[in-house]
C-alpha cells in the first residue's frame, strides 16, 4: 500500500517529540516509515512543504474556537484565544519554531476573518482589530519560542546568585521580577496578554472618541 501524506505527518510529528526539530530530516522520517527517502518527495518537495504540512497538522484541531457572542466580554474572548494558542504550540516539542513562518493554511485565514468580523462588531476598525490579533499571536508565539528555547537549554550546575548585590545592581529589573517571577511563566504570560489588550482597548475608546 502507498505512502499517504497524512501519515508522513503523522510519523513526522511522532519523531519531532523524539529527536525535536534540529533532528528532524526527510532521510530519518524515511527510516522511520522504512521506506527509501525518494518515496516521501511524492507528497512532500522538501523539509520545509514537510513543516508547513505539519503546522497546519498542529493548528487546524484548533481552529473551532467559541464565537464571541457577548461584545462587552471581548477582553476575555482574546485572552481564552491567547492561552489556547499557547496550549497548542506547548503541546508539542519545538511546537513555536515549527509553526513560526510556515505557510499559512486557508483555514487559518477564516479563523482570522471571523475573529476580525468579531471585533469589529466590538466598534473596532478593521485595520486595528486585524494589527490586534496579529500582535497578540505574535506575542504569544515570541513567548512560547522563549518557553521552548528554556526548556531546551542544556542542564547546568545550578548557581546561586547574590540576591542582595543583584538588586543592588539591577533594582528596576529585579523589581519587575519579583513581581513576575518566572519571567517565562504563567504571570509573566498574562501580564503580556494584559498588555496587548490594554492597547487594544486604549485604541478603541479614541478610535469611538472621534466618532462620537
Amino acid at each position: 500500500m502507498g505512502l499517504e501524506k497524512s501519515a508522513i505527518v503523522a510519523a513526522a510529528l511522532k519523531l519531532l517529540a523524539e529527536v525535536g526539530l534540529e533532528g528532524l530530516t526527510l532521510r530519518r522520517l524515511a527510516a522511520e516509515l522504512d521506506v527509501q527517502a525518494p518515496a516521501l518527495y511524492w507528497h512532500v518537495r522538501n523539509k520545509q512543504e514537510l513543516l508547513d504540512e505539519m503546522a497546519a497538522a498542529i493548528i487546524r484541531p484548533h481552529l473551532d474556537r467559541p464565537p464571541l457572542t457577548d461584545p462587552t466580554q471581548w477582553r476575555e474572548w482574546l485572552a481564552d484565544y491567547a492561552r489556547g494558542e499557547r496550549d497548542m504550540l506547548n503541546s508539542y516539542r519545538d511546537g513555536a519554531r515549527i509553526t513560526a513562518g510556515t505557510r499559512p493554511s486557508p483555514e487559518l485565514f477564516d479563523m482570522i476573518e471571523g475573529m476580525v468580523a468579531a471585533l469589529e462588531r466590538v466598534g473596532f476598525d478593521v485595520v486595528e482589530a486585524g494589527v490586534g490579533v496579529f500582535a497578540l499571536s505574535n506575542y504569544v508565539g515570541g513567548f512560547v519560542l522563549e518557553e521552548q528555547a528554556d526548556r531546551g537549554r542544556p542542564d547546568q550546575p545550578e548557581e546561586h546568585p547574590d540576591i542582595e548585590a543583584v538588586t543592588a545592581a539591577y533594582p528596576r529589573l529585579m523589581a519587575a521580577l519579583n513581581h513576575l517571577g518566572d519571567p517565562q511563566g504563567d504571570l509573566a504570560f498574562e501580564e503580556g496578554v494584559r498588555l496587548v489588550l490594554d492597547g487594544m482597548e486604549a485604541r478603541l475608546r479614541r478610535s469611538q472618541g472621534a466618532a462620537s
